[in-house]
């Protein structure tokens, strides 16, 4: 784990022995994987101090070096800020983790007329806690699927967390209810996702589409209702993946509607329950569990800690 501190608008990071070697071009090109046009914004604007004056690019730090990023900027949203009851999962001066409730869209596609998203929700929180900054989501959860969901407070961190969700180095754990009895124990579906040309908001399976791998392991069954809980992980993230997969098995989700399930819940039964990842910062190992949210609950006798 790293040491940092922030100071103001900068971030402090102690260089530790196994980077002593390194330069600034190697962190921001090796270890960091930072694009190329924010890391030219950092050198042109002499954003990066080690000792306590503007970086050399290509000196070794040293051990104990004290490298400083100027992190944090005084910009206010450009989103409408709007107060919602959203549970807090994590939160530090890089990354926000919301435990998104159902019925609330991840962010809005015309900012001027959505102003009650969860996007807006976290400018919101950061203004209400003193903070500034143009907060983004990194990755989304359908409006009608509950759960945990990243939020970057500044453009590095956004940058250094795609690169994370890019790698598959973001795990995200599901927890599902889909109709009829699953055979076996786990499985996998790697069908690739497309649009369907008949209808504006439904994914397919499709030759021509995506790749998509969803991997999945039953949890209880319920033969009087005919329902199986499942514990599923991601691979990749394509739009409905889980729903389409499941669907497409002939296992649609409980719920949804749109992909085939009956109506018995108010919602596709669909939970993001676990995040797990190395902080970019800090190298911490971040594991969030998120709490199911509905009433009447969804989810029986599930212990999300044994996910």
């Amino acid at each position: 784990m790293l040491q940092t501190n922030r100071k103001g608008d900068w971030l402090e990071i102690i260089i530790p022995d196994e980077w002593k070697n390194k330069s600034v071009e190697d962190l921001f090109h090796q270890i960091w994987n930072c694009p190329r046009k924010l890391t030219h914004l950092f050198r042109m604007g002499k954003k990066v101090w080690l000792n306590g004056k503007p970086a050399n690019w290509r000196e070794p730090f040293g051990t104990g070096a004290k490298l400083s990023l100027q992190l944090f900027s005084e910009n206010m949203p450009d989103i409408p800020a709007t107060y919602l009851d959203v549970p807090v999962l994590y939160e530090d001066d890089h990354l926000l983790i919301f435990n998104k409730p159902p019925f609330i869209t991840t962010h809005p596609n015309n900012p001027s007329m959505e102003k009650n998203t969860l996007l807006n929700a976290a400018a919101f929180h950061m203004l209400a806690n003193g903070e500034t900054g143009e907060v983004r989501h990194i990755h989304r959860l359908d409006r009608d699927t509950s759960g945990a969901i990243v939020f970057a407070k500044h453009s590095f961190a956004g940058a250094l967390l795609d690169q994370l969700l890019e790698k598959r180095k973001i795990k995200r754990t599901y927890v599902a209810i889909v109709h009829g009895m699953i055979t076996g124990k786990n499985g996998t579906f790697s069908k690739p996702i497309g649009r369907d040309r008949h209808h504006p908001t439904r994914r397919r399976v499709s030759p021509t589409g995506q790749e998509a791998l969803t991997h999945y392991q039953v949890i209880k069954r319920d033969l009087a209702s005919q329902l199986t809980y499942v514990k599923c992980w991601l691979e990749t993230g394509r739009t409905h993946q889980i729903r389409v997969h499941f669907s497409d098995a002939g296992h649609p989700l409980a719920g949804d509607l749109l992909y085939g399930g009956k109506a018995i819940f108010p919602r596709q039964a669909l939970h993001a329950a676990k995040l797990e990842f190395t902080h970019p910062f800090t190298e911490e190992r971040i594991e969030c569990y998120a709490p199911f949210l509905d009433s009447p609950p969804i989810f029986k006798d599930i212990d999300l800690y044994r996910l």
